[in-house]
């Protein structure tokens, strides 16, 4: 495929992470020469849910194979209101089997998720990795250059930023960033327990956000617990036995006693989202385009999402002769990733804050929003399938097709 496209179509992906990989690979499949910058990384403690999506690309892929065995699936979605109010939601279930799926989501540590990203990347002839940072980003009508540390200059036609929140490329790129802070911090760790999750995500809307426990392979579950300042500092000051006490406590004992088996991560809340995703010859990826609560799994996946179209809108224009970075093809990524992050960030936010909220009509609107689903199975059915990922505009790659 790759010589269909024309000389000087090589892409550049600035970072190391999920987003960037998978970006990388997706690029690659889709025939172009990749340049993969990507200096060492931290350790992951944290554990990511791929939505049925997401799977589908990264089985068409070849990564899904290799990670699956270190996969736990989400069969069943229970939400649970804890929050003691005088108006309580009643408890829903949303089965994956109504849908025809296996699971709604697939659980996996980071870390082996990027272990099995890094070998497919290394077995990729059509990506160069490169183990530098990137020092500075200049543009011309008909290139980027990258500035390498060390003084390599880089000169590639469009660059996919997936440098992470901080994103060094976006700022370069002049893209100004949209923040909106909670009064309220994410504790993150991974439990083992003494009873079986069975395949069941539980979260309990408490007064001060979600906590909840997403399955593991083995009796283990990964837990995101969302509570206010004062309350993640008097977490954080437990010990391991106290912490996972805790935790126990907070699941009300569902899965029996528990016992930390990970580092605990701990980041105040807010949602962050880039002006435009996509200016000159820069697309901003992953957390360098938005940040969301961990609400509802959508982080990662809308990375994803983002990795995929771009790679099909590149490798589409690669295939017609056109610019892959060029002024259409950037339009084209920012108007078909604007409508998907906005509406996800609109409807996490709305349920944050409903939480949130002592007014009687707010508790009183998400109980019946609730039970309505509890009781339509065609609307339980339709709102399950928004949250598993986009049904409309959705990149081939998430449909397991060729990019």
């Amino acid at each position: 495929m790759s010589s269909e496209l024309h000389t000087g179509q090589t892409a550049a992906v600035v970072g190391a992470g999920a987003s960037g990989l998978i970006a990388a690979l997706a690029l690659a499949a889709g025939g172009l020469p990749v340049k993969l910058i990507a200096p060492p990384r931290s350790h992951d403690p944290r554990t990511t849910a791929l939505m049925d999506g997401s799977v589908k690309a990264l089985e068409a892929l070849g990564v899904w194979e290799a990670l699956r065995p270190d996969a736990s699936p989400l069969r069943v979605m229970r939400l649970v209101d804890d929050t003691g109010r005088l108006i309580r939601a009643p408890e829903v279930e949303f089965r994956a089997g109504e849908l025809g799926l296996e699971g709604f989501a697939w659980n996996v540590e980071n870390e082996a998720l990027l272990a099995a990203l890094d070998a497919a990347v290394a077995q990729s002839s059509g990506i160069e990795r490169l183990g530098v940072r990137v020092a500075g980003v200049t543009e011309t009508p008909t290139h980027a250059t990258l500035e390498l540390e060390g003084g390599a200059r880089l000169d590639v036609a469009l660059i996919a930023a997936a440098d992470g929140r901080n994103s060094p490329c976006r700022r370069a790129a002049g893209i100004e960033v949209k923040t909106r802070a909670y009064p309220q911090v994410a504790v993150t760790a991974t439990l083992a327990h003494s009873r079986s999750h069975r395949d069941i995500s539980t979260e309990f809307h408490t007064r001060t956000g979600p906590f909840t426990l997403v399955p593991l392979p083995g009796d283990r579950s990964s837990v995101v617990c969302v509570v206010s300042a004062v309350e993640a500092q008097a977490l954080a000051e437990l010990d391991d036995v106290a912490f996972a006490r805790a935790m126990e406590r907070k699941a009300h004992s569902l899965l029996g006693v528990m016992q930390l088996v990970s580092p605990r991560g701990s980041f105040p809340l807010s949602q962050r989202t880039a002006a435009c995703f996509a200016k000159g010859r820069v697309a901003l990826v992953g957390e360098a385009a938005h940040i969301i609560p961990p609400i509802g799994a959508q982080g990662l996946n809308l990375g994803i999402r983002d990795a995929a179209t771009l790679a099909e809108i590149a490798s589409d224009a690669a295939r017609a002769g056109r610019d892959i970075g060029g002024t259409d093809a950037m339009e084209a990524y920012e108007r078909r990733r604007r409508g998907d992050v906005a509406s996800r960030g609109f409807a996490i936010d709305l349920f944050n804050r409903s939480l949130l909220t002592d007014l009687l009509p707010i508790a009183g609107l998400r109980g019946l929003g609730l039970w309505m689903l509890g009781q339509s199975p065609g609307l339980r059915r339709r709102v399950m399938r928004e949250g598993v990922g986009p049904t409309r505009d959705m990149p081939r790659l998430l449909a397991g097709a060729p990019v």
